[in-house]
């Protein structure tokens, strides 16, 4: 799976999806809110990536994962300007993803119980380390802070994949809301 959906979100909602009673085509919704993101990340690049051929445009965006994706924007905002950037950035990110995953199916059975251990706080850690990079100004922190404050309420009453959807649309109003058009105008 890791090889077709190079999504860690979207792989354990099709998992549990396929574990549950809600079936397969709740776990194709779930997959495709929790990876709206992406045509946000890929419109975002698309500075970058409008000057590449489509084959090759549409072959990086294949290996564009969340963490390239900072990388690529904090790159960008540096003045980098090779669309291969992205590419070998994702690439390079992927390779291992598959090899882990590979290894995790294979050796997954020694680990009694991944908590223990603290396996199941690395993605959790992961997006706050990324959050923090993406926290520029103090615009940011309001935006933030719904995600942050409706997901931790959703959090004991719906599934992960939905909370992280309104976390998502929380922090996107919360954005408009304090959005100044005349101070983008330059």
């Amino acid at each position: 799976m890791s090889l077709f959906v190079y999504s860690g979100t979207a792989q354990a909602a099709t998992v549990g999806g396929f574990a549950s009673a809600t079936g397969v085509l709740a776990a194709m919704a779930t997959v495709l809110m929790l990876n709206a993101r992406y045509l946000l990340y890929g419109a975002s690049l698309r500075p970058w990536l409008g000057q590449v051929r489509p084959g090759q445009a549409y072959a990086t965006l294949y290996f564009l994962g969340d963490a390239n994706w900072a990388m690529a924007t904090k790159a960008h905002a540096g003045s980098e300007n090779d669309a291969a950037f992205i590419f070998g950035s994702g690439v390079s990110m992927f390779l291992p993803w598959v090899a882990g995953t590979a290894l995790g199916a294979l050796a997954g059975n020694w680990i009694a119980d991944p908590r223990m251990l603290g396996v199941d706080f690395l993605l959790v850690a992961f997006c706050a380390a990324m959050a923090l990079d993406l926290l520029k100004t103090r615009a940011d922190i309001a935006p933030a802070l719904a995600a942050v404050a409706v997901a931790a309420v959703l959090d004991r009453f719906a599934p992960s994949g939905w909370t992280l959807v309104a976390a998502g649309l929380a922090g996107a109003f919360a954005a408009w809301l304090r959005y100044d058009e005349s101070a983008s105008i330059a």
